[in-house]
């Protein structure tokens, strides 16, 4: 990832396909673990093709709106859909439902998109700027991905991290700029305005879109 980090203070940055990736492995492991925890008849296509279609759908709903989707919501949702009784479903089977998800997911982990991203975190940082994360949230919590970063040891990077999870918005709602303006500005010396700040992203609508609407700078990463 080139950048021209002169123009900018602050780099937020986008995380899933901006800076990491799904590992194949990962998705293909997680559809069988939701067949056999919850003891689904379906076949893992079936399965996989429903997980599938309630992740867009996610996409298509924050695009939209900027509200937040919880994972236990997503769960619910795809379980109803593959004809599971979500009644009988107990809050505290989703949550070990999610630890499970949890452990498949640190096994395989994302892959980063540049591996040699930590050239252009370093090159911020010796230049006095700074950089955070701001990211959508869905299947994976907020909490999961901060130990995804500290694998890779990127994590001592971002001053702060945002997800839609623990925010309560997701982009390209304007209250996750504005907490992210605010957040830049607590910790810098001085103010840091609108135009000082960057968001990398790969969405057109929830990064690019959301960050100039707000009046934030953008770059849109195609990958």
């Amino acid at each position: 990832m080139k950048i021209d980090i002169t123009p900018f203070q602050h780099f937020s940055f986008d995380l899933w396909l901006t800076l990491i990736k799904s590992n194949p492995l990962f998705k293909k492991k997680r559809d069988q673990l939701f067949k056999d925890f919850f003891s689904i008849e379906h076949d893992v296509n079936k399965i996989s093709e429903v997980i599938r279609l309630y992740d867009k759908v996610c996409n298509k709903i924050n695009d939209k709106t900027g509200i937040h989707i919880e994972t236990n919501q997503l769960y619910c949702l795809i379980l109803n859909d593959l004809g599971i009784d979500v009644d009988k479903i107990e809050i505290e089977k989703l949550e070990e439902f999610y630890q499970e998800t949890e452990n498949l997911f640190m096994i395989h982990k994302p892959l980063l998109v540049y591996p040699s991203i930590n050239k252009l975190f370093k090159k911020i940082h010796s230049n006095g700027k700074s950089a955070s994360i701001l990211s959508n949230t869905a299947f994976i919590k907020g909490h999961t991905l901060r130990k995804v970063l500290n694998h890779y040891e990127l994590e001592n990077y971002f001053s702060f991290q945002l997800y839609s999870d623990e925010i309560g918005y997701s982009k390209p709602h304007q209250k996750a700029f504005e907490l992210l303006l605010n957040k830049a500005n607590n910790i810098s010396t001085k103010s840091v305005r609108k135009n000082m700040i960057v968001h990398i992203g790969d969405n057109i609508i929830a990064d690019y879109q959301g960050a100039i609407k707000s009046g934030i700078q953008s770059i849109l990463i195609k990958n």
